[in-house]
């Protein structure tokens, strides 16, 4: 409970996308997500457009005519996480995880591949050394699928399978190291 500020969740999270036809496409149309705001923006700014995402919640995209290129391996990840480094710069996004039904998370896999989305296989986050078994067990507590957007923007379909406890948080925050320091 948080004893600060009553906050009830992510109102929306806005990205950037190059095209805004081919976002609604592929939110809409292929993820099935209900677009329920549109916005011009003043003086030719762009557009801001929004989709339910669920529980009140929504992804919001702006399109910017200016808008520089995208940066993958700088403001967002240039690989799945399966087939590379997935590190971004400080200050970036690195993806977006929609929270989905643990016993659909193979069902939706199927959908999307039916639909043409390159996906890396489900994986299954435990605590182990790599953070990843081959099959759920005891210690996985969420199951994901990861894709991207037409934009490059990492997006995962993640399923809780137990509920998190005083032991899932035992890890000391890591310091920040200056770059000379550590070469």
């Amino acid at each position: 409970m948080n004893s600060q500020f009553e906050l009830r969740g992510i109102n929306h999270l806005a990205l950037v996308c190059r095209d805004m036809e081919k976002t609604v496409e592929f939110y809409r149309g292929v993820l099935g997500m209900p677009l329920v705001k549109t916005i011009e923006l003043p003086n030719g700014m762009g557009q801001h457009f929004f989709f339910d995402i669920g529980n009140g919640d929504s992804l919001a995209f702006f399109w910017f005519p200016s808008a520089p290129e995208p940066a993958p391996g700088v403001s967002s990840p240039a690989k799945l996480p399966t087939d590379g480094d997935i590190t971004t710069a400080i200050g970036s996004m690195n993806h977006v995880a929609f929270d989905v039904p643990a016993e659909r998370i193979e069902e939706y896999l199927a959908k999307l591949r039916a639909k043409g989305i390159e996906t890396a296989d489900i994986l299954n986050h435990d605590d182990s050394e790599y953070g990843v078994s081959r099959k759920v067990h005891d210690g996985t507590f969420v199951r994901s699928i990861y894709f991207f957007d037409p934009d490059g923007i990492l997006l995962e379909f993640a399923a809780w399978t137990r509920p998190l406890g005083p032991d899932d948080v035992r890890h000391r925050p890591a310091r920040a190291v200056s770059r000379a320091a550590a070469s």
